[in-house]
């Protein structure tokens, strides 16, 4: 079964999306997905709506909404068992910390990413992009050998699923491979990568099957191409093998946008023309990423010397190899830091759980907190199950305060915490909310249910003995209920509502006679 099987709302948005971003129209897709996150209350819609929002958001160059994006998509996906969506949302979030120069984190979540796609039962044509993704952010972190295996990974699958071979071409990989030989003072390794490229475009226009073709891709192909001529290597020109024909395609890819801009450079150093190919270089706005942090020092270096000016050319080229060696160190040192988190790997273990552990507990009850809560409310109306959340508010609690000094009053507060616990049904969740408030959680409950246990803590906390503990001064509890009736986009708002009505409920129980 695939992952668009499991989805019960705005299936039809969701393929379209994907078909618009298959043929590089992300910005459309990101639009309409927009509408889908707004409008689903489909756990499993908006999970994927949110992850194909990154990858659009990727394509686009959007780097400035790549961290919400990734925390979005982050959450809807943490409660779905869905090795496929785990996996694809890691490789784009890979995708994502390489544009932010977080290597690091980058290769965290290759390796979550790989580990993700792997463990899929039943491989479908998502599983097949999923691995696509991968490929390409291996292959821009420069793992050319992991890219090639990954990209072949998903062209099997993809055939399988009745995907074309040639959508699954990504000449960008080894497009990214030969130029970063080059980088590294290996030109005639460059080119003869970037002449089995060629072969490739040549053998999918013999089988008139170039029209099946990416637009990104074909914008590869055509960098490709303007690469080789640049290096002093024959093209084709006036055929559909013509690189400036080829790189006009790429959609609305910022990657594609990049290549053009460079690719012109490249046209320019074959056409005889270095010093308009230093001007457009002066002048292009390219990202780092698509092609390392080298490739435009490197262009500059062969413009310089074919325009016999060799020592600005030495300098270009000096230029272009230390930023390739200094992208190799910062490789090295995140392996060097992997292996010592290897190394320390139990202990690293135990402290994160430590400290997730703390970020989402109340130091002084050990109960859940506020986030803890709020996330556990999610996922069980996400479930699709009923909820009633309770406020519990302390009475004579500011009294405790008053006479017996604040270190009596968190003893109050632990013993409460120790008490409400103690009378709750099982699979209630309790919460200490702030202050003397406590936040009770019964799912697959309704209003009576919600008013027995309301009585059974009432009790509880009226009949313990406070008189040993705080003399003179009781404590009592008011509680108000409310159902929880929202979910999916609408359900922050939802619990707000349902935190009004309980607080009004527990603030009309203080008014009430009390049972003596």
């Amino acid at each position: 079964m695939g992952w668009l099987d499991r989805v019960n709302d705005q299936v039809d948005a969701l393929t379209r999306a994907r078909t618009l971003q298959e043929v590089d129209r992300s910005a459309e897709a990101c639009t309409l997905l927009d509408r889908v996150v707004g409008s689903t209350t489909d756990p499993h819609a908006r999970a994927d709506a949110l992850v194909q929002r990154l990858s659009a958001l990727i394509n686009l160059g959007r780097t400035a909404e790549f961290t919400r994006a990734i925390e979005e998509a982050s959450a809807a996906v943490r409660d779905l068992a869905e090795p496929y969506l785990h996996g694809h949302l890691n490789a784009l979030a890979a995708l994502a910390a390489h544009h932010q120069g977080a290597l690091d984190r980058c290769v965290t979540h290759l390796v979550k990413a790989a580990r993700a796609l792997g463990a899929v039962d039943d491989p479908d044509r998502d599983t097949a992009w999923g691995w696509h993704d991968l490929a390409m952010a291996y292959s821009y972190l420069s793992f050319h050998g992991y890219a090639l295996g990954a990209i072949e990974r998903a062209r099997q699958l993809g055939v399988a699923a009745g995907i074309p071979e040639e959508t699954f071409a990504a000449p960008g990989i080894r497009l990214r491979n030969a130029v970063a030989l080059d980088h590294n003072g290996d030109s005639d390794g460059c080119l003869r990568v970037l002449r089995d490229v060629a072969s490739d475009l040549g053998r999918f226009l013999r089988g008139e099957r170039a029209g099946r073709l990416r637009p990104s891709s074909l914008a590869a192909y055509g960098y490709a191409a303007a690469r080789r001529a640049a290096l002093g290597d024959q093209v084709e020109t006036g055929t559909d093998a013509d690189p400036s024909r080829l790189l006009a395609h790429g959609g609305d890819s910022a990657r594609a946008r990049d290549m053009r801009q460079l690719g012109q450079v490249c046209l320019a150093i074959a056409a005889g023309n270095p010093i308009e190919a230093v001007t457009r270089l002066d002048t292009a706005r390219v990202s780092h990423e698509t092609l390392g942090a080298a490739e435009a020092a490197r262009l500059r270096s062969i413009a310089y010397g074919r325009a016999g000016d060799h020592p600005a050319a030495h300098r270009a080229d000096r230029h272009a190899f230390r930023l390739a060696a200094q992208r190799n160190d910062r490789l090295r040192d995140v392996y060097i830091d992997g292996i010592a988190a290897r190394i320390d790997h139990e202990e690293m273990r135990r402290e994160a759980a430590r400290y997730e552990g703390e970020a989402l507990t109340d130091p002084l009850t050990g109960l859940p907190n506020r986030r803890r809560l709020e996330r556990y409310i999610a996922a069980v109306v996400a479930r699709g199950e009923r909820v009633v959340i309770g406020v519990c508010d302390l009475d004579g609690f500011k009294a405790v305060n008053t006479r017996h000094g604040h270190h009596s009053g968190d003893l109050v507060l632990q013993r409460v915490a120790g008490v409400i616990n103690r009378v709750m049904r099982r699979g209630d969740f309790v919460a200490r909310y702030g202050g003397d408030e406590f936040v009770v959680v019964l799912s697959g409950a309704g209003m009576t249910e919600a008013a027995e246990v309301a009585r059974r803590i009432e009790a509880a906390v009226r009949t313990e003995d406070w008189e040993s503990l705080v003399p003179g001064t009781p404590v009592g509890v008011s509680i108000g209920f409310a159902e929880v009736t929202g979910s999916g986009p609408g359900l922050r708002d939802a619990l707000g509502t349902a935190f009004e009505i309980a607080d009004r409920e527990m603030l009309a129980a203080k008014t009430r006679p009390r049972a003596s």
